[in-house]
């Protein structure tokens, strides 16, 4: 079974693609070419992954540990729905995911 997310960059600009159970949000958006940098590989360590989740998605994601909510007050952007993606497994229930990388996001493994 794979799992569709859809991305949508601080342009507008949409990235659709699909990933595998048990995946995270931060490797398949890595794997798409989103400018999701990621920093600490995974560890939540950083907030280099912000992404601001649907509204209509966010209640479906289990919630945010005290470590997760921590590191979001480092995160520049944050709103109601905000999420590490590093911290979002993909699952069956989350086909169809709807994301939103913040404007102020910058992927310095880009530069």
């Amino acid at each position: 079974m794979t799992i569709r997310v859809r991305f949508t960059d601080s342009k507008g600009d949409v990235t659709e693609g699909v990933g595998e159970p048990g995946q995270s949000l931060l490797e398949l958006g890595q794997a798409l070419g989103v400018p999701l940098e990621g920093t600490c590989e995974g560890q939540m360590a950083c907030s280099t992954c912000h992404v601001v989740v649907d509204p209509e998605w966010f209640d479906k994601l289990p919630p945010a540990s005290e470590e997760e909510e921590d590191m979001l007050d480092f995160a520049a952007g944050v709103r109601r729905t905000s999420r590490l993606s590093c911290q979002i497994d993909l699952t069956p229930e989350l086909d169809g995911l709807l994301v939103t990388v913040p404007i102020e996001a910058h992927d310095m493994r880009r530069m």
